[in-house]
């Protein structure tokens, strides 16, 4: 039986040895990618604001519309893509040949959401991000991304939050379950 659970770095259907190792392949390419650009991009984040006419490329929203949940991929050539909240923005990254067909993971300088008690602009890679809070964003239920554990935890009991995770364990599937206000 084939699982719907997609790892951010695993694009490919499963299916096949060869298709595991492609997959397999991606992952590693991601992480590594992913892990040696974290460290440039450090805490706090400076990255384009949205202007009133960019629109989200997975749900079409106007972003600048809700600067308290922005996120952002910067590429190397200086555009950007902006979303409406962080659930959109990894459902770009989980299917970029979907979104951004003419794009890749490795020509991306940074990737980063609004954290919500600064509401500035950090690296979504060393985001705590918490579900099934009382909190809910521009398209529903959200990934809402935190600084610290610390702040994570806080913000779990204040708002009953269900869980907190980490950039890594995202994946379709929870996305697909937060849109349907399922947080297991």
């Amino acid at each position: 039986m084939r699982s719907n659970t997609q790892r951010l770095s695993n694009s490919l259907p499963p299916g096949g040895r060869k298709r595991r190792w492609e997959a397999t392949r991606w992952r590693v390419a991601f992480l590594l990618i992913f892990s040696l650009l974290s460290s440039a991009w450090g805490e706090n984040l400076q990255l384009p604001a949205p202007g009133p006419k960019d629109t989200c490329p997975v749900c079409g929203m106007f972003v600048a519309l809700y600067p308290d949940w922005v996120a952002t991929v910067q590429y190397k050539d200086g555009h950007a893509h902006h979303f409406d909240g962080a659930k959109d923005l990894f459902k770009y990254l989980l299917n970029l040949p979907k979104y951004a067909p003419d794009h890749q993971l490795a020509d991306m300088i940074a990737v980063g959401v609004t954290e919500y008690y600064g509401v500035t602009r950090i690296d979504a890679r060393t985001a705590w991000y918490v579900i099934g809070s009382d909190m809910l964003g521009p398209m529903g239920h959200e990934l809402v991304p935190l600084a610290t554990q610390a702040e994570a935890e806080e913000f779990l009991k204040d708002h009953q939050g269900k869980r907190i995770i980490r950039f890594d364990e995202i994946t379709l599937e929870l996305l697909q379950n937060l849109d349907q206000g399922k947080f297991e």
